[in-house]
């Protein structure tokens, strides 16, 4: 092979940086984002504390059976990419692009809803900080100076990410160790300065409320998959990669119910109705302390970060892994010369979260529910390709095999599929959780936008042990071939 095609391809290993406390930082930091603070107070009129807690728990539950579907595909193929690797091993190039595509599209409309949060969380503390008026979006009008707190950040965590997931993963560690300490505030205010006759009532009556805090599930349960995109980057042995994943899902469980609890322990119900976050303004009552409560809104200004930085490794490493095998240009595998990490797909990314916050926080909420199905049709695809590389492969080398080498494994992949559909399914009209008009415009602009490159995708490949080495062969072929009709025609 030539020079040139070597060059072209990009096929230099990610650098293994990732400690066993990263890999953990990165998958539960990703799912804590501010949705706990901006959130709340919906949840509890939706559904009270009960129904909220419940829903969570239900939501939990079906995570971490997709979890544990997940932590055995990690460990067997731990590669840049994830859940790419996983589909396209089971169901080959046109059902791995499917599945690749909902997720990078998820991840998108997270990116861009924490560039819009962060100078939403910082006008909560700052309120002078709008100046120099654009134009109003649904409502909102947005000014230079708000959108530029987004466009700044956006800057500074794409410079982090490119200069490695070293530092990334470190950056990680310590802003999640710090929202460790404000999980320990709130808990101690609930102890002290809560009231248990805020609980009243504890369950809001009918099921809708419990259905409307259920969509929101998937948006903020994202995270956890972010271990399996980078675990060619953990340094951390691939049976423990895996067992990470459930325990990062478990964690953010217990974190949002015990946020939903601290919360209405520290409102009465008339001023839950009139708090602007609910959460906060509960930490205000419980410690008497307007200091508390903005210590609990950089909690959330680092739930935003973590979120945001973890989900720049997992997408940026899903797009490396789609273009190192030909499924969209090969540009965006093009990694750094230094720090070994995905430049332009970071770059990219980057340039996204930076326009975000000129479309103002009216898309907040647009994002939130236009994300949610695409990546549940993901986490679908993989607990099938789970199944089916159970039943294909039995052999294949699994250091975490869950339920066992019989039915019991299969039998939590069949129960992560039903779950996956009958989360899909609410999402449809006529369901209690149906989508708005918009969300659906969104997401089907994205599945659009991925038809263009879905047609493009290579013939003739077909599902199977080195499917990847196939498509990286067709992709050097087809270079080498360009490199050779430049020849021909130059001379």
């Amino acid at each position: 092979m030539t020079k040139a095609v070597n060059q072209q391809t990009e096929q230099i290993s990610l650098a293994k940086t990732l400690s066993n406390k990263d890999v953990l930082a990165l998958g539960f930091g990703a799912m804590i984002g501010f949705g706990w603070v901006v959130l709340t107070k919906g949840w509890l009129l939706d559904a009270g504390p009960g129904g909220a807690s419940l829903a969570f728990l239900v939501g939990g539950i079906i995570m971490a059976f997709v979890g544990l579907v997940y932590a055995e595909l990690t460990s067997a193929m731990p590669k840049a990419g994830g859940a790419h690797n996983f589909i396209l091993r089971a169901r080959g190039p046109h059902g791995a692009f499917i599945g690749s595509w909902g997720f990078i599209g998820g991840y998108v409309t997270i990116i861009a809803f924490e560039a819009v949060a962060v100078p939403n969380t910082i006008e909560y503390i700052w309120p002078n900080i709008n100046h120099v008026p654009f134009w109003t979006i649904a409502g909102f009008e947005v000014h230079l100076t708000w959108a530029l707190i987004g466009v700044v950040t956006a800057i500074v965590l794409t410079w982090i990410n490119i200069r490695g997931t070293k530092v990334a993963g470190m950056v990680q560690t310590f802003v999640v160790l710090f929202l460790l300490l404000v999980g320990i505030m709130l808990i101690t205010g609930a102890f002290t300065g809560g009231e248990a006759r805020n609980l009243e009532p504890l369950f809001t009556p009918g099921v809708t409320g419990f259905f409307a805090v259920m969509i929101a599930v998937p948006f903020l349960f994202v995270g956890f998959d972010v271990i399996p995109q980078s675990a060619e980057e953990a340094n951390v042995p691939p049976r423990q990669v895996g067992r990470l994943v459930v325990i990062s899902v478990i964690m953010a469980t217990l974190w949002y119910i015990m946020v939903i609890f601290a919360s209405v322990l520290g409102l009465s119900g008339e001023q839950l109705v009139n708090s602007h976050l609910a959460t906060a303004d509960a930490v205000f009552n419980m410690f008497n302390s307007q200091a508390a409560a903005n210590i609990l809104i950089a909690g959330g200004l680092a739930g935003i970060l973590t979120t945001w930085n973890s989900l720049l490794i997992g997408a940026s490493r899903m797009i490396y892994a789609l273009s190192r095998t030909g499924m969209l240009p090969k540009r965006l595998a093009k990694l750094h010369p230094v720090y070994k990490t995905p430049v332009n797909a970071l770059l990219m990314l980057g340039a996204i979260s930076a326009v975000a916050p000129f479309f103002g926080s009216a898309m907040l909420d647009w994002l939130v529910e236009s994300g949610s199905p695409m990546i549940v049709i993901t986490y679908m695809l993989v607990s099938v390709s789970f199944v089916i590389l159970r039943r294909r492969e039995p052999q294949m080398p699994r250091p975490l095999r869950v339920g066992g080498k019989g039915r019991g494994g299969e039998l939590i992949g069949w129960f992560a599929i039903i779950l996956t559909i009958a989360l899909l399914i609410q999402y449809l009209p006529g369901m209690p959780a149906q989508l708005s008009w918009q969300p659906w415009v969104i997401f089907l602009a994205w599945w659009v936008a991925g038809a263009f490159f879905y047609y493009r995708l290579p013939r003739g490949i077909r599902a199977g042990e080195d499917v990847e080495e196939r498509l990286i062969r067709a992709v050097q072929e087809r270079e080498r071939q360009r490199i050779t009709s430049a020849r021909v025609e130059k001379h």
